[in-house]
C-alpha cells in the first residue's frame, strides 16, 4: 500500500513523480524466496566480497547487496543458537523419560507442560519459531527442526533489499545513497543517546537556528573525535575516550582575605595515551587558574 501510494505522488509544477528508495523490512523477505533464490546461485554463492546487483519487481527495481562475511557470521549464529536450545531440549527429554521410569531428581518434578512452555519461550525469544517448531498440542514434550525454514532463512544473510523507482542511479550509487541515509539517522541516535541533547522547545526562529547549530557543531565534533581515534588505530570508541577525559577536573578555591588556589587532576597514562593518540595539547591550569 505505501509502495502504490508513493508511486501517486506529485511534486513541484511539473508534477514531476516522487524518486524514492525503500528498504524491504527483513521480515519480508520470504515474499522474495523466488528472487534470492536466483541470485544466490548466480552471483553469491562463490562470492569473497560484497557484490551488488538489480533485478525488477512489480515494475519497480529491485536492488540487492549481499556481503559474504556477514552471511557466514549471521549464519553461523543462527546455527550455534539452533543447536544449544536442541541440546537444552534433548537434556529435558531425557529427563522426562528417566522420571517416567521411575528416576528421581533433586529439585523440582518436571513436566512436559512445563518443557514445552520452555522451548515456546526460548524459541520465540530467539527468533527462530520458523525452525524449530514446539508441538504444544502433543500430551508429550515434542519439537520439529524445519531444514527448509533453516535453508530460507540462511539464504537471506548478509543481504539488503531495497525498491526504488529511480532511474539515473546505478545500483551502487543506490545502495550508497541508502547507507547515507543509515549513517545521518546513527547521527541522530548519537545526539539523543551519547550526546544527551535534551529535548529543547523553540518559538523564535533564532533560537530554533542557534539550537540546531548546538546539535550540528557537537555531532561534528563527535565524528571528527571518532575519524581521528580510527586513523591512529586507537581501539577506543569515542564514548570510552570522552569517559577518560571527563575524569580530568580543575579545582578552584577562592578563601577570602587568604587567596586564591587551584589544582589539576594528575593525569594517568591511560590519559596521556589517549591526548597522545589524539595530538592534543596536554592540559594544564595555566588558562583558567584563578590563583595569583
Amino acid at each position: 500500500d505505501n509502495l502504490e501510494w508513493l508511486q501517486t505522488v506529485r511534486i513541484g509544477k511539473t508534477a514531476q513523480p516522487l524518486e524514492f528508495i525503500l528498504a524491504v523490512p527483513g521480515r519480508r523477505y520470504g515474499e522474495f524466496n523466488e528472487i534470492l533464490g536466483a541470485v544466490q546461485a548466480e552471483h553469491c554463492v562463490q562470492a569473497k566480497d560484497e557484490v551488488i546487483g538489480e533485478t525488477s519487481w512489480q515494475g519497480l527495481r529491485l536492488v540487492w547487496a549481499h556481503e559474504p562475511q556477514a552471511a557466514a557470521q549471521q549464519s553461523a549464529a543462527r546455527r550455534q543458537t539452533i543447536e544449544t536450545l536442541t541440546q537444552q531440549a534433548e537434556l529435558r527429554a531425557g529427563k522426562l523419560d528417566a522420571q517416567d521410569a521411575g528416576a528421581a531428581f533433586k529439585g523440582r518434578r518436571l513436566s512436559d507442560s512445563g518443557a514445552k512452555a520452555w522451548l515456546f519461550r526460548a524459541v520465540s525469544d530467539a527468533h527462530l519459531g520458523s525452525i524449530i517448531k514446539v508441538d504444544l498440542q502433543s500430551d508429550r514434550f515434542a519439537y520439529t527442526e524445519d531444514e527448509a525454514a533453516l535453508k530460507r532463512a540462511e539464504l537471506n544473510d548478509g543481504k539488503l533489499l531495497l525498491v526504488t523507482n529511480t532511474t539515473d542511479l546505478d545500483p551502487a550509487e543506490v545502495i550508497a545513497r541508502y547507507k547515507s541515509l543509515a549513517d545521518i539517522e546513527r547521527g541522530f541516535r548519537v545526539l539523543k543517546s551519547e550526546i544527551e541533547i535534551a529535548p529543547v522547545f523553540h518559538r523564535l526562529p533564532d533560537r530554533i537556528r542557534a539550537h540546531a547549530l548546538i546539535c550540528f557543531m557537537a555531532l561534528v565534533l563527535y565524528r571528527v573525535l571518532r575519524m581521528q581515534l580510527k586513523s591512529t588505530g586507537s581501539y577506543y570508541s569515542p564514548e570510552r575516550a570522552l569517559e577518560i577525559a571527563r575524569r580530568i577536573q580543575l579545582h578552584q578555591v577562592r578563601i577570602a582575605g587568604q587567596g586564591a588556589a587551584s589544582g589539576l587532576t594528575d593525569l594517568s597514562p591511560e590519559q596521556l595515551a589517549l591526548f597522545d593518540q589524539l595530538q592534543l595539547d596536554i592540559p594544564t591550569r595555566e588558562p583558567f587558574d584563578i590563583a595569583p
